[in-house]
């Protein structure tokens, strides 16, 4: 099988190289599957470059979400051969192969009604915002939602997920392109961060109320405005730090308008709680079913032009995912 590995540290297309390697031979506990399709994330790049806060020995293989079908199966299985599944490849062999080995624990089924391509991309993105929204941010029906970078992975899910719970969702985005596919999404108000302050419109969209829950994985001068249209018992959810500086959380402010900065680290609720997070797959599956949520995907591209793809997606001119077809 052919599969992309990393030999040294660097930028994607310096040291991103192909190969053919034998199919991964299956451990127990384990089933092997045929990979149909693969997204990309942005921390394949900081693997790559050696930044991202897990440094697997080389070679090692990136890609942490692939879909496709179940070829072979261990005793006992929860899994048939044929069946149709989404999965969290574990490094150092990760998913950016033809054939992937994965731990049943990281193994999730799909319908026949999802496409390969929309499964690969929404296991991140949907579980993320999902447990932000739902379990940390407690949202409610009828109220506001503010969703920072709402054209991204994270953004785009939250904003359908809002949607579906009935929340009125006001998204921020950049440039004429990202807007409007806030707007195809359902956002109910959208805002060009680039040309419009979000703070002011918030306000004058809530009658000086400001959001209820805000959805920040943008971090930096984002966190520090957002503080200024939260509403009171609001829910600042911390995601992630795009905008690349890590913001200061005054305490006395927080104390006058009474909100909360909560923490969102879907990984090690992944870890620690993985019954939890089969419950959220389902629920996201049934969401699915209905019409509600559909991934966003920015482009598909060849199994042969993953180094080109990662430089595109580091570029930051991308929306929703970038997905990779073998």
């Amino acid at each position: 099988m052919r599969s992309w590995a990393v030999t040294e540290i660097g930028n994607p297309s310096d040291v991103l190289q192909i190969r053919e390697v034998l199919k991964p031979s299956l451990e127990t506990g384990q089933v092997l599957i045929e990979v149909k399709a693969m997204a990309l994330n942005f921390f394949d790049i900081l693997l790559c470059q050696g930044k991202y806060q897990s440094k697997p020995p080389l070679p090692f293989t990136p890609g942490a979400e692939i879909s496709g079908i179940v070829r072979a199966v261990g005793e006992a299985s929860s899994y048939v051969v044929g069946q149709r599944v989404l999965a969290r490849p574990q490094l150092p062999a990760g998913g950016l192969s033809e054939w992937v080995a994965v731990s049943e624990g990281s193994v999730f089924p799909i319908p026949e009604s999802m496409s390969f391509e929309e499964a690969a991309a929404m296991y991140i993105t949907y579980q993320t915002s999902y447990y932000a929204l739902h379990k940390r941010g407690n949202l409610k029906a009828g109220e506001v939602l503010l969703v920072h970078a709402g054209s991204g992975g994270v953004g785009s899910a939250a904003i359908q997920l809002g949607r579906a719970a009935g929340a009125r969702v006001i998204a921020t985005a950049g440039g004429p392109e990202k807007t409007q596919i806030c707007k195809d999404l359902g956002a109910d108000v959208v805002i060009d961060y680039l040309t419009e302050d979000f703070v002011k419109i918030v306000k004058e969209e809530t009658g000086g109320r400001g959001a209820d829950v805000i959805c920040d994985p943008v971090g930096g001068d984002t966190f520090d405005r957002s503080r200024k249209c939260i509403a009171f018992d609001g829910r600042l959810l911390v995601i992630g730090f795009a905008g690349g500086r890590i913001a200061d959380a005054p305490t006395n402010h927080a104390l006058v308008k009474n909100y909360s900065v909560v923490g969102v680290h879907w990984g090690l609720f992944r870890d620690k709680f993985p019954e939890q997070v089969r419950e959220i797959h389902r629920n996201l599956l049934d969401l699915y079913e209905r019409g509600e949520i559909r991934p966003l995907i920015y482009k598909l591209q060849p199994f042969e032009e993953v180094p080109q793809a990662l430089d595109l997606l580091g570029s930051r001119k991308t929306w929703g995912k970038l997905v990779v077809k073998p």
